[in-house]
């Protein structure tokens, strides 16, 4: 009896390991800016092989998008300031805590710290964007707790990018500050001539970009050197350059959009060189009614191409990025959102709560699903086969890719839960177990 209960024993704990080893995590380890990366298309994959579908309630609109590290989302709400941590694998609110003002910025993860930006649109007396309480918090990861505030005097919606030991915050008082990620405290800041409304910084290989208004502006900041390195105005353009952070395409070019205003609202893409911000191409996205805010589209990279939709066209777009070329469009509604893309298919979002699957050569529609409310600005991310937004209608729903592709429409609630591959869990190591109790059973009969 003793050998057997022995045998069972060994059994279990070579179980243990084998399902640790498979049970991968659906994000990344860390989010160091907006979107993930430069080219602001976040898609990540790993050996992750459940399939998710929840609907993750918050108090509030949600205007950012979702930061995904291991198997937690983290993500902010637009009026309320509130902060809060889910479980992606069972949808259980983990944390949640209260930022001074608004959230439209993410919550980027480096270091084992969050860094989140608060404030507001509304106007000081001195042109200043950002009134009451505006600034970036640092949060413990796993309480939720504040670790420390440091204030600025205008708004701080545009997302922080974390690079070589140093977050870094543009503003709406005109300033880019570096922020010591331990401390909170300002190692040196550079005033811009511009402010910054949404366009969070882009850093690649120490350099950041920037877009800002009065005057209309874009920026490459040295970050060793802390100057400006190049500087190009838009004199034509009236909105949307400050709210729209750039992409960065092979090491080349500098993609952003901006609107210019005349008697119609005209809804332009631009193309910088890199080193010398020289414009390479430019191109008329087509003219249509101003919107109230959010006013001109995020573009992200995938592979040769440019994606990016605009509120002013009411239209989705794909172009060559090295030439300018436009190689198909789709009329749909209003839509603010960068899209996200993968395994050739682009995903847009619009303010009637649709997901849109795309060919990203040909422009078909390959698919398509309602979710709910208008969804967030800041455009939807890719993880391990699942798309993840958030949503105006206070909710974040994650579900399977291929539930957008195959036309379902069914909605989403927390009770679906995970749909876990239970074969590759425990009947491998099941099996091996198995294995084992007969090899000391044949043993034994000898």
């Amino acid at each position: 009896m003793k050998k057997w209960t022995l045998m069972l024993v060994t059994g279990f704990i070579l179980l243990m390991p084998i399902q640790s080893v498979i049970a991968a995590e659906i994000g990344p380890t860390e989010w160091t800016q907006y979107r993930m990366n430069s080219e602001n298309n976040p898609v990540y994959n790993s050996d992750f092989n459940e399939e998710i579908r929840l609907n993750l309630p918050t108090n509030d609109e949600i205007r950012s998008t979702p930061v995904i590290v291991g198997n937690r989302a983290y993500v902010g709400n637009h009026n309320t300031g509130g902060l809060f941590s889910f479980d992606l694998e069972s949808g259980e609110l983990l944390w949640e805590n209260k930022a001074p003002n608004w959230i439209h910025s993410e919550m980027i993860y480096a270091e084992g710290q969050l860094f989140v930006g608060y404030g507001n649109r509304f106007f000081q007396d001195d042109g200043t964007r950002g009134t009451g309480e505006s600034g970036m918090l640092s949060l413990d990861p796993e309480t939720g707790d504040i670790l420390w505030d440091f204030q600025t005097k205008g708004e701080v919606m545009p997302t922080p990018a974390y690079d070589n030991g140093t977050v870094y915050i543009t503003t709406g008082d005109r300033h880019l500050y570096a922020i010591d990620p331990k401390s909170g405290k300002e190692k040196w800041s550079l005033n811009l001539d511009s402010r910054v409304s949404m366009s969070s910084p882009n850093i690649k290989d120490g350099v950041l970009y920037v877009g800002g208004a009065d005057p209309y502006a874009f920026y490459a900041v040295d970050l060793e050197e802390r100057e400006i390195k190049w500087q190009q105005v838009f004199d034509q353009v009236t909105s949307g350059l400050d709210d729209v952070p750039a992409v960065i395409f092979n090491d080349q070019l500098v993609i952003t959009t901006g609107v210019e205003s005349d008697e119609k609202h005209n809804h332009k893409i631009y193309a910088m060189d890199i080193t010398t911000g020289d414009i390479v191409w430019e191109d008329s996205l087509g003219m249509g009614a101003m919107v109230d805010n959010n006013k001109s589209g995020a573009p992200i990279i995938y592979e040769d191409k440019v994606f990016v939709g605009s509120p002013i066209t009411q239209k989705f777009y794909s172009y060559n990025a090295e030439s300018g070329e436009k190689e198909w469009e789709y009329k749909s509604h209003v839509n603010k959102a960068p899209p996200v893309a993968e395994n050739g298919v682009v995903y847009f979002t619009d303010t009637k709560g649709i997901v849109y699957g795309f060919d990203t050569e040909s422009g078909e529609l390959l698919g398509q699903k309602t979710l709910g409310g208008k969804l967030a600005p800041s455009g939807p991310v890719l993880m391990n086969g699942h798309l993840i937004v958030g949503s105006q209608d206070s909710n974040v729903y994650v579900l399977p890719v291929k539930d957008i592709l195959s036309n379902e429409n069914e909605e989403l609630t927390n009770e679906q839960g995970v749909e876990t591959n239970k074969w590759l869990l425990y009947g491998i190591p099941g099996l091996a177990v198995i294995g084992l109790l007969a090899f000391f059973m044949m043993r034994r009969k000898k």
